[in-house]
């Protein structure tokens, strides 16, 4: 792991940034010193451009004050940008984290939204999260990547689905001479093997639905809202997220995040649970140069068990789990009152780039 990168990171950190701020903020807690720290390691600000750059009329407010604070936002589980407002305005430190001196600096509760909109429409906290990955990852092998789901809750009604059309029974047997039958359509990974990574992310629904899963209770579980997919490396090191409609099977978006991965780290295990036991999610993580390692689904009957050297490696998947928990219960994953999958995807996006920053100051 990139041990001498984030070490020049955290020097830098201890030796100026934390005196100099000690210096010029009396008063900073454990709160204030853990927002600076992430912030000095995400840099969001580098990927904002300038707030007058071809902009006509009045001069708008700061868009890397904003981006900075947004991550703070989700840092501080604040589910709302009131509540983010009242708070830099009445703590000064965190204020003048984000870029602000004085309360009245502050923008309005509009002039942030407008901000988030055009943080969603450029894409930054994914450019941000994949520009973070190839600096500290690229050059490094990552053993493990672990793939998992979790479900994500919002505060929108689920699109209506249009009704499948019935489809046509045929007869059982040889056609008869002269008969035409259709081809069968090609199934979905089957078509995902030979596409861009890009081109299959594209095809996948993104609309709020309705998701049911089994817990592992067995209880069934229904929400609505999204779906949030995520390849985790060793340390909890988030490397990709997607987020997509809630009913989407997770098997649907392996094989697009497999290949978008390999394309920013060097990886040789792809840990998975039994939702992506499929012959197409194997082949196409053998193309790549990785080892699947999938628990068996016993949809099929009885599986022998697995190999006890894949198991021991198998284990390494619950970084995943905890990245996933991690980002819902602390870094606003539960706490989702924008609308729309772009806007949500974005939001935790906000909360990945967090838990990205700590879990690399986390390998020291």
């Amino acid at each position: 792991m990139p041990v001498d990168k984030i070490a020049q990171i955290w020097n830098r950190v201890q030796k100026s940034l934390f005196s100099h701020l000690r210096e010029c903020l009396p008063g900073m807690t454990d709160e204030h010193i853990r927002l600076a720290t992430v912030l000095e390691v995400i840099r969001i600000e580098d990927h904002v451009p300038p707030a007058w750059a071809g902009w006509y009329g009045r001069k708008p407010s700061d868009r890397k004050a904003l981006a900075r604070a947004f991550v703070a936002k989700v840092m501080h589980k604040m589910p709302t940008n009131k509540g983010l407002i009242q708070r830099l305005r009445a703590d000064k430190n965190m204020r003048v984290l984000c870029g602000w001196e004085y309360p009245g600096q502050v923008p309005s509760e509009s002039t942030f939204s407008r901000a988030f909109s055009e943080f969603v429409g450029t894409g930054l906290a994914d450019r941000v999260h994949e520009a973070l990955v190839r600096h500290y990852l690229s050059d490094e092998v990552v053993w493990h990547v672990s793939r998992d789901s979790t479900a994500i809750e919002a505060r929108e009604k689920p699109v209506r689905k249009e009704a499948k059309e019935p489809k046509l029974k045929r007869r059982r047997g040889r056609p008869k001479k002269g008969e035409e039958r259709p081809l069968a359509e090609e199934k979905r990974l089957a078509r995902q093997r030979k596409q861009a990574a890009r081109e299959s992310l594209s095809e996948l629904p993104y609309a709020c639905d309705v998701g049911t899963k089994i817990d592992s209770k067995g209880h069934k579980i229904s929400w609505i809202g999204y779906k949030f997919h995520i390849d985790v490396g060793d340390g909890d090191i988030p490397l990709f997220a997607v987020t997509t409609s809630a009913s989407l099977h997770d098997s649907q978006v392996a094989i697009p995040m497999a290949k978008t991965t390999a394309g920013r780290v060097t990886s040789w295990y792809e840990l998975m649970d039994s939702a992506y036991d499929a012959k197409d999610i194997r082949e196409a993580c053998m193309e790549l140069g990785h080892v699947p390692i999938i628990d068996a689904n016993h949809r099929r009957g009885k599986v022998p068990p697995m190999e006890p050297d894949r198991a021991r490696r198998y284990r390494n998947r619950t970084s995943a789990e905890r990245v996933n928990s991690r980002l819902k219960d602390d870094c606003g994953g539960r706490m989702v009152r924008v609308r729309g999958a772009p806007k949500v995807h974005t939001h935790l996006m906000f909360g990945v780039l967090v838990i990205f920053a700590e879990a690399l100051l986390g390998l020291l």
